[in-house]
């Protein structure tokens, strides 16, 4: 099981599509992911006082998107996902 942030806002304007992609994905070209064991540092890096967020739970064995796990500037590897999430592929999304 992966994980991926996103805001109620970004997930709402989606939510009638079969794959879901965040905002950024465009630029970057892959979708920022953590495993549970990471999660607290993404949000502590990245999201400080925002309340405004969901989880998905991605089960990667069903994602029709390549997954690879590639380093950060740290070297701790995280999952990328190179193409948008099937949403079949998300076994839960709930609040943070």
């Amino acid at each position: 099981m992966i994980l991926h942030i996103t805001s109620f806002s970004d997930w709402e304007r989606q939510s009638k599509q079969k794959s879901f992609a965040p905002d950024g994905y465009a630029d970057e070209g892959f979708i920022h992911c953590c495993e549970q064991d990471q999660l607290q540092g993404v949000l502590q890096r990245y999201y400080p006082g925002r309340s405004d967020l969901l989880l998905l739970h991605i089960d990667e064995s069903k994602l029709e998107s390549e997954l690879r796990y590639e380093a950060s500037p740290q070297g701790e590897m995280f999952p990328h996902v190179f193409g948008p999430i099937n949403k079949t592929a998300i076994s839960q999304v709930g609040k943070i």
